[in-house]
C-alpha cells in the first residue's frame, strides 16, 4: 500500500517543472521560457529580476494551487531564496502535493 502512495505523489523533480511553468504563466514573464529557469536561481534579486509585487502574486498563486500559507517576511524570505527552497517548503508542507 505505502508503495503505491509513493507513485501518485508527485516527485520533486515534477514539482520542479510545475513550478517553473507556474511561474512564467503567473507573471507573464514573455522572455523566460520553464526550461530557462534553474532551480539554484534566486528568486529574489536574481536573474528574473522579480520584485515584491510578483513576489506577492507568487505567494497568491502558492496559497490557492496548494494550500500552503507563506505568512510572515521571514518565512518568505528563506522559502523564495530560489525555486528549489521554494519546491522543497511545499512538498514538504502542501497536502495537494503528497
Amino acid at each position: 500500500m505505502a508503495f503505491y502512495w509513493m507513485r501518485l505523489s508527485k516527485s520533486m523533480e515534477q514539482l520542479l517543472n510545475e513550478l517553473n511553468f507556474k511561474i512564467v504563466e503567473t507573471l507573464n514573464l514573455v522572455d523566460v521560457a520553464p526550461d530557462d529557469i534553474d532551480p539554484d536561481d534566486h528568486l529574489i534579486s536574481g536573474k528574473l529580476g522579480l520584485d515584491s509585487i510578483d513576489i506577492l502574486e507568487l505567494v497568491m498563486m502558492i496559497e490557492k494551487d496548494y494550500a500552503v500559507k507563506i505568512d510572515s517576511k521571514e518565512l518568505g524570505a528563506k522559502v523564495f531564496s530560489s525555486i528549489k527552497s521554494l519546491a522543497r517548503y511545499i512538498y514538504e508542507n502542501s497536502p495537494e502535493v503528497s
